[in-house]
């Protein structure tokens, strides 16, 4: 979660410039008065970083709208299904509901995300994509989810918002499936304070979530932006220039934000050695980008020993258990009343158990190596 922690005179400098090169703080026109066009600049070096093959790149103003925007391009709407996992963050869950769609929720496997074999056993008729969450930085199986996906003829979403980085097969999430999303929030490895990213493999896909993210409009080129047509209703996710020249800072700082996490990431792994501690499964073919270190405690007390800890020297932990209510559907009632079945009792028994450290790239190694070495003497 370090992007915040590296802000510094470059994000600074950069916004200033958009103030002293003619104040356009809008993504489209206003040719004249502008040298950059900074969310553009910003979705193409994404594109060249992370997924050169994709057909489309789109900044939006945050991961939630991302979802949304990948859902409604695939026409998804009412008395739709769409499948995701139960351990989530919230908006995932927001964006499904908010066209209409019903949501179907499959438990978790040993990497804390979506469960292929239980995934199989959810799909319907009415099934019209599927959402896997890479959470806390840790890929999910997609090489399985994606097959599943082709055979069914069920488009993927592949909500990569707290997994830029990560790779599978060598290869970054976020350009894996049909569509891939991020997430720019302050908490994440990369920010723009605020903001997000949809990577569409279709052109047709990419066409109709930018009409959609910007009120339908068709862009075309010949026309000024007041006499343009609309190709859709849509509505307005589009990113300002100033989070767009923010992001081009962050992205040129990323690599060394993810190596100096990995690091941290595996100061832990080496020196936590409790035998009543677990390590969070990570596949074979998956290299996490280090954000979170997930451990699980069965014995309730060691538990509760280690947040305390935790808390005490200043790391806390993200997410699990801090902020659970917000990333397990077990507590999502106002959603539906009849959420706890037995794939979100299950999510929720195993994840009651986890401790989620976050990796900051402010606190040392050595602060590492230190609160492993207390980890360890709790009894």
């Amino acid at each position: 979660m370090p992007g915040f922690e590296v802000i510094d005179e470059k994000e600074k400098k950069a916004i200033s410039r958009i103030f002293d090169e003619g104040k356009v703080f809008f993504a489209h026109g206003f040719d004249k008065k502008r040298k950059h066009y900074h969310v553009r600049e910003f979705e193409q070096k994404l594109k060249n970083i992370f997924s050169p093959k994709m057909a489309d790149v789109l900044c939006v103003s945050s991961g939630t709208a991302a979802i949304k925007v990948a859902l409604k391009a695939l026409g998804i709407g009412r008395g739709d299904e769409v499948i995701t996992q139960s351990f989530n963050f919230i908006a995932t869950v927001e964006a499904i509901v908010d066209t209409g769609a019903n949501v179907v929720f499959t438990d978790i496997d040993d990497t804390l995300n979506m469960c292929p074999k239980n995934l199989e056993t959810l799909i319907s008729k009415k099934t019209k994509a599927i959402i896997p969450v890479h959470m806390l930085g840790v890929p999910a199986d997609m090489i399985l989810i994606n097959r599943i996906g082709k055979r069914n003829k069920i488009p993927v979403v592949e909500d990569a918002c707290e997994a830029i980085g990560a790779k599978v097969a060598g290869k970054y999430v976020g350009g894996l499936s049909e569509f891939g999303v991020f997430s720019f929030d302050f908490g994440k490895m990369i920010t723009t304070g605020e903001g997000g990213a949809l990577f569409s493999k279709k052109k047709s896909d990419g066409k109709n979530a930018r009409m959609y993210h910007d009120h339908g409009h068709k862009n075309i080129p010949s026309l000024p932006r007041g006499l343009d047509h609309a190709g859709l209703i849509g509505f307005n996710y589009r990113m300002t220039e100033i989070s767009g020249a923010f992001g081009k800072v962050q992205l040129k700082k990323f690599p060394s934000i993810l190596g100096d996490s990995k690091k941290r990431y595996h100061a832990l792994e080496k020196f936590i050695n409790h035998k009543g501690i677990k390590f969070r499964s990570v596949n074979s073919e998956s290299e996490p980008n280090y954000d979170t270190f997930v451990i699980s405690i069965e014995n309730k007390k060691l538990r509760d020993q280690v947040i305390s800890l935790l808390n005490k020297a200043g790391f806390g932990t993200k997410n699990l258990p801090d902020a659970f209510n917000w990333h397990c559907a077990y507590f999502w009632e106002h959603i539906d009343k009849n959420i706890r079945n037995k794939e979100v009792k299950s999510c929720y028994d195993r994840l009651l158990k986890c401790v989620a450290i976050p990796i900051l790239v402010s606190r040392s190694i050595k602060d590492y190596k230190n609160i492993a070495s207390d980890i360890n003497e709790c009894s």
